[in-house]
């Protein structure tokens, strides 16, 4: 007995082949950002020019994934001033978070990056740095071959809604609650 090619399997959805989509990772759990940092690597290797915008970090903060990106010729941009908790102007903060917005959405309309990664972007959408409905027609309008990976806690509904992929990452168990101090090479 032969089994149906899976073209007519009536359980497989009909497929085509996009020329781009929006994924958002996003929950409470850790990985949003290295899952993300995976697509990158897959990316690179398949020689598309990859661009990573980051929001809340800083350029000071030097994380291994950043080092290999730009090894890589990864454009890589952190905008932010680091963890909102330790800011010391919150309005500086949101006019940086602005500011890396506007070069994020050049970025996304140039339309040279087959890939673009706009991480942890969620927050200052959130905290009403960055309107939702800006970058829903930004990411909505991008040109068609470009890919975009959105990451942070709470996705708002309006991206979700556009997404093509959502994945949303929930903790189980992690190294933290228990006394475990993040770990250069696997956590940054």
């Amino acid at each position: 007995m032969t089994s149906a090619p899976l073209a007519d399997d009536p359980r497989r959805p009909d497929t085509r082949r996009a020329r781009s989509v929006l994924i958002v990772n996003t929950g409470d759990g850790k990985g949003k950002s290295t899952a993300a940092m995976g697509m990158v690597m897959r990316s690179v290797a398949r020689g598309w020019k990859v661009a990573v915008v980051q929001f809340i970090k800083s350029g000071d903060w030097k994380v291994g994934e950043e080092k290999m990106g730009r090894r890589l010729g990864v454009d890589w941009d952190a905008g932010g001033d680091g963890f909102s908790w330790d800011s010391e102007d919150l309005d500086r903060s949101a006019d940086l978070n602005r500011d890396t917005w506007r070069l994020a959405k050049v970025r996304i309309e140039e339309g040279k990056h087959r890939l673009v990664v706009l991480d942890e972007i969620t927050y200052p959408i959130n905290w009403g740095w960055i309107e939702v409905d800006d970058v829903v027609e930004a990411l909505a309008n991008r040109p068609s071959g470009v890919n975009v990976v959105v990451t942070g806690r709470d996705a708002p509904a309006p991206l979700i809604e556009i997404a093509d992929t959502v994945t949303e990452m929930r903790p189980v168990k992690h190294a933290y609650d228990q006394g475990i101090g993040a770990i250069r090479g696997i956590d940054f």
